[in-house]
């Protein structure tokens, strides 16, 4: 059997076999997309139609809030001092009659309580900024306020208690404190008392001479004569002094809460003549307990603070806060000589160890 191939028939020449035209497939295409934009655009006017259900109220006060959200956290990272009056504005008033709280005007550059200094509050917290990066921000809530404020604090706050440099809040307030405050550096003083006195004994047979020895200060009062001899004066060892009362100063060394390194720190020898009376005047801060310890005390001496007056003793310690107004006064005869006391201050015992370390660095001496 022979297979023959049948020959196509008419019908199948005229419907050949193709591909699908380009034609067709772009109307294909154009309807999915019609589709598409149909989905769009029912999208669209359903978002439309929910805004516009919404309250306006309500939406204007979410954009307000987010507003003052991003303007807070804009305000808080960008947080500088209040741009109160420095200590030199403080007290123009005074200086404008040549007196700054009985004193006259010194104008000494290393002066903490009497040179000028402008931008001081921006200065501080340009230091406790620094502190912070080195250490840490841990403990430094009263010092951050105290720098914050101190405009109000050294100004316009009714008080009793006007430090002239720098208020650390929040700490307890009283005139004089008791012995205990500090005991351990009050019972030492007191043990070394006669080591004390010796070795003033030997300085003042300088005075024996009518000018002033080296070494020692005078200082502005109404009446009287007022005699210094600085061992650490506002933070810094006057070393030719040290030389020459070298136990007092070993002894600094061996005290716990002295305040070294700190311009508010100092240690000294202090002596009233007969008839001499220092005016009424605030101390530089709060943040220490003024120690006076008696070397030689005659009768009619008093040192009044806040309104309360005490007298000294020999050989005991008399612990007072110099932020309030104070004064100091000798009426007793010439023949009884002077009134002599070993001044140093210490830690106010309400400071924390972490605010004594800033305080140290932020008021360190030529910072």
């Amino acid at each position: 059997m022979v297979w023959v191939p049948l020959s196509p028939t008419s019908s199948d020449r005229r419907a050949p076999l193709r591909a699908p035209s380009t034609t067709t497939m772009s109307l294909e295409w154009l309807m999915d997309w019609s589709w598409s934009l149909d989905g769009l655009r029912d999208f669209i006017a359903t978002g439309i139609q929910s805004f516009r259900g919404c309250d306006a109220t309500a939406l204007v006060a979410v954009a307000c809030l987010l507003v003052l959200f991003v303007w807070y956290c804009y305000h808080v990272g960008r947080e500088q001092p209040r741009a109160y009056a420095t200590v030199n504005a403080l007290m123009q008033s005074a200086e404008a009659n040549g007196v700054q709280n009985g004193f006259v005007y010194c104008q000494s550059p290393e002066c903490v309580r009497c040179s000028h200094h402008d931008g001081l509050n921006q200065k501080l917290y340009h230091n406790l900024q620094e502190y912070a990066k080195r250490y840490s921000w841990s403990g430094m809530g009263r010092i951050h306020k105290g720098i914050r404020e101190q405009g109000r604090y050294l100004n316009s706050r009714p008080s009793i208690q006007k430090p002239e440099v720098f208020f650390l809040p929040d700490l307890p307030t009283t005139p004089y404190f008791s012995r205990d405050a500090q005991k351990h550096d009050v019972e030492l003083l007191e043990r070394n008392f006669q080591t004390i006195l010796c070795e003033f004994e030997t300085l003042y047979k300088a005075f024996s001479n009518c000018s002033l020895p080296q070494g020692w200060k005078m200082n502005s009062t109404p009446s009287g004569e007022w005699f210094t001899f600085y061992l650490v004066n506002q933070g810094m060892c006057v070393p030719r002094n040290c030389r020459r009362c070298p136990r007092t100063y070993r002894l600094l060394g061996s005290l716990r809460t002295c305040i070294g390194n700190n311009v508010f720190g100092n240690a000294c020898i202090s002596v009233l003549s007969p008839g001499t009376v220092i005016a009424e005047h605030y101390g530089p801060t709060n943040i220490r307990i003024r120690c006076h310890l008696g070397l030689k005390t005659p009768s009619n001496c008093e040192l009044v603070v806040g309104g309360e007056p005490q007298c000294w003793a020999e050989g005991r310690c008399l612990l007072f806060d110099d932020s309030f107004l104070h004064t100091a006064f000798h009426e007793g005869a010439p023949e009884e000589g002077p009134r002599v006391v070993f001044m140093v201050d210490l830690w106010h015992p309400n400071v924390a160890a972490a605010e004594r370390q800033a305080l140290d660095f932020i008021f360190a001496p030529g910072r």
